[in-house]
């Protein structure tokens, strides 16, 4: 189906310690909401990315808030579940006074 994210030596091991499977990296970075922070592209699976795939039949509620920080060449660089979502929202720019 698609191909099988490569991981950092740090990735895999925050992926193991932290009991995210590889299927939920893949799911993430697959069906998840796209966002480029920090020089970096995360993919989020939120409540929204839960009801829309479950309405084809795709079950992902078990990987909501797991968060996927990967590089531009698509290695996946660490793997966390974030409880606080609204935390990535957009935010105005801070200006310098």
């Amino acid at each position: 189906m698609y191909e099988q994210p490569r991981f950092t030596h740090h990735a895999a091991q925050r992926s193991r310690t932290r009991g995210i499977p590889t299927r939920a990296v893949t799911a993430a970075v697959a069906f998840g909401r796209h966002r480029a922070a920090r020089g970096a592209d995360i993919y989020i699976v939120g409540w929204r990315e839960v009801r829309m795939q479950a309405r084809y039949g795709l079950d992902l509620s078990r990987w909501q808030g797991v968060e996927v920080v990967c590089a531009h060449d698509g290695t996946v660089l660490t793997v966390y579940r974030n409880k606080l979502p609204r935390a990535l929202r957009d935010r105005e720019i801070r200006r310098a006074a």
